[in-house]
């Protein structure tokens, strides 16, 4: 079998119609650049370049070979550069998670950077529950995923983005006048509020930022996602917290407006991935993701 060196000697000769000009480009003597394209013709049983003149000219084989010669040295070449980018992080297949109110801020920064920076990387999407997504890390079965705190000790995870609690009301609400809502104005309201099982994260937080300020409200209905809670707002059901990006939901019969709270953006978003992973593009996709001019909308 001819080997890539025999096909880059050939391609040489072909290209430079000359045996001395073809060594000279290769960084090689002639002799055995000779003895290179002697060995590839007694391998391919054909005469690839006529000898008989004083020049170097192709044979009818030769001129048909030299197409798939070229052809098979870009075909190496651009399999030496797949493998480098797979080892180095920049190509291959990389599974994220994501929930659904980070499907509508931080999700598409960050494939829109991935787009950008990691070209050769393909990202496969799975919208899941905070929940749902810790259990598939940690089978191994997602690289990573934009979660809500906390993580198990067998899961890494970093801050991604940090946004302000809002107040979703109808817009006939008496609350729907001011531009900025304070907490003890929720005491006795009817609030829709979040599983406690499905949703844990916003249920623990809601409650924690109301029971901190003394605040006890009416909780008529419970939900573990977002469009569901702001659904039954806009049916008349209360009034929910939901995070700022919530808002780029388009629902007709709501509004939103900012909560003050101890702490100015309480809800936290992270990435999140299993140190053990060995996926080379999981470190690429974490050095993008928590690089400082990654900024997240």
């Amino acid at each position: 079998m001819f080997t890539i060196h025999q096909l880059r000697g050939f391609v040489a000769v072909a290209e430079e119609g000359h045996f001395g000009r073809a060594a000279q480009r290769l960084s090689m003597t002639q002799p055995p650049l000779s003895r290179q394209i002697q060995q590839l013709e007694k391998e391919l049983r054909v005469t690839l370049i006529d000898r008989s003149g004083r020049t170097v000219r192709l044979t009818p084989a030769g001129r048909a070979f030299l197409r798939d010669a070229r052809r098979l040295l870009n075909d190496a070449e651009n399999a030496t550069q797949s493998v480098r980018r797979v080892t180095d992080g920049r190509a291959g297949v990389l599974s994220l998670g994501f929930t659904a109110t980070s499907g509508y801020g931080v999700l598409g920064t960050v494939l829109r950077a991935a787009a950008r920076e990691l070209p050769h990387v393909e990202i496969v999407l799975s919208e899941l529950v905070t929940r749902d997504q810790i259990d598939r890390i940690t089978a191994g079965t997602l690289d990573a995923g934009l979660v809500r705190p906390p993580t198990p000790p067998a899961v890494e995870s970093r801050l991604v983005r940090s946004e302000a609690l809002m107040a979703a009301l109808p817009v006939d609400h008496p609350l729907a006048v001011q531009d900025e809502i304070a907490l003890s104005a929720l005491h006795g309201a009817d609030v829709v509020g979040y599983s406690p099982l499905e949703a844990r994260y916003f249920y623990d937080l809601v409650v924690g930022v109301l029971g901190a300020a003394d605040v006890r409200p009416t909780h008529v209905q419970h939900a573990h996602q977002v469009h569901t809670v702001l659904a039954l707002v806009e049916a008349g059901m209360g009034i929910a917290l939901v995070p700022e990006t919530a808002a780029r939901l388009r629902f007709e019969g709501l509004v939103f407006r900012r909560v003050r709270t101890p702490v100015a953006e309480p809800v936290e978003l992270h990435v999140a991935w299993r140190a053990d992973n060995d996926n080379p593009a999981l470190r690429t996709f974490l050095d993008l993701t928590l690089a400082e001019n990654v900024r997240y909308g």
